[in-house]
């Protein structure tokens, strides 16, 4: 069936697409959710701390 150098070929396929799929999964579901709301926020800090500079001038 398979000789041991195409039985490594295989597994390192397998790894890398494993690896893959859970750092789409890890980046799909936390990171770049993460990276949107927090700039976000921080955007939204940003112009309540220059609105409120322009009201105590």
């Amino acid at each position: 069936m398979f000789e041991f150098d195409q039985y490594l070929g295989f597994l390192a396929f397998m790894s890398i697409l494993t690896i893959g799929f859970w750092l789409m999964i890890f980046l799909l579901t936390f990171a770049i959710p993460y990276w949107v709301f927090g700039s976000a926020i921080e955007s939204f800090k940003e112009k309540r701390a220059a609105k409120k500079a322009k009201l105590n001038e």
